[in-house]
């Protein structure tokens, strides 16, 4: 069963007098405005809660602490709790009702392919079973895409893919961003497709592609080259305008870097393959 963390108690927000209110800054004493710092505020108030809620604190279906409990473990206003709220409830992660309260939705309904949502996923331990369903995403979209991309093969887009893989080479020993590099690579395979939908949903799933492309290279630190070997054979295969060979060699691609994360997360003494909070 994975461990439950305990909410923390210490306010994480704007500080605070020995009266209690809350200080103001400069600008907001000289009657500026100051609205970029409040919604500065209900963004980080919103991740938090999200952050716990996703990780388990607050499971499915349970209902969140009232909202003088809430204010005051966060020494926010009730003001900015509403405006989080607001945040949370529009990617569906909480629903409230009067007279109820405030409630967690079913993971079904979370907006996992809002980006705020997967980073929040992907900042507490992932499990094995959400980065498996995360490369079932890759496997239906990433090699058809990598054949369009060489049905296509323009030259703007050979030079792109071949610029991503010519940093990821070079950073390959912790010289530069390799995860960027790898992230452009298969970012530019998207966009090659010069299908807008595709290329859509990669901006969606920004997110967690760089996470997966972090954890897949920390678990093939030993096999990196085969990994560097095996995006070159995807680049060569668009490069030369060979569809099929371009999707077969994603596929392995894909298929061997699921291998890689789980081999990491089971390093990393992850909950991998273990049962979700709650499912």
């Amino acid at each position: 069963m994975t461990r439950i963390a305990k909410p923390s108690t210490g306010a994480i927000l704007r500080p605070r007098s020995a009266s209690g209110r809350p200080f103001l800054g400069r600008a907001a004493r000289q009657g500026r405005d100051d609205s970029g710092f409040e919604r500065n505020i209900y963004s980080q108030l919103a991740a938090r809660l999200g952050q716990e809620i996703v990780a388990g604190v607050y499971p499915p279906g349970s209902l969140l602490p009232n909202a003088q409990q809430m204010c005051s473990r966060f020494s926010v206003s009730r003001t900015a709790l509403r405006e989080a709220y607001s945040i949370l409830s529009a990617k569906a992660l909480i629903v409230a009702r009067p007279k109820i309260g405030t409630r967690v939705r079913p993971k079904s309904d979370w907006n996992l392919l809002d980006p705020e949502v997967l980073a929040w996923h992907l900042q507490a331990t992932p499990s094995e079973q959400f980065v498996d369903e995360l490369f079932v995403l890759r496997q239906m979209v990433e090699p058809p895409a990598a054949a369009l991309a060489a049905s296509s093969n323009s030259r703007a887009t050979v030079d792109r893919i071949a610029e991503a893989y010519g940093r990821m080479d070079r950073f390959k020993h912790g010289a530069g961003d390799l995860i960027g590099a790898d992230l452009d690579f298969h970012m530019a395979i998207l966009e090659a497709t010069e299908n807008r939908f595709l290329a859509a949903l990669g901006g969606l799933i920004h997110v967690a592609l760089e996470c997966s492309f972090r954890l897949s290279w920390q678990g093939a630190a030993r096999i990196q080259d085969d990994r560097l070997f095996q995006h070159k054979g995807v680049f060569e295969a668009i490069r030369d305008g060979l569809p099929d060979l371009a999707k077969e060699r994603m596929s392995e691609l894909l298929r061997d870097s699921i291998e890689d994360v789980r081999e990491y997360l089971r390093q990393r003494g992850s909950p991998a393959g273990a049962a979700e909070v709650v499912r």
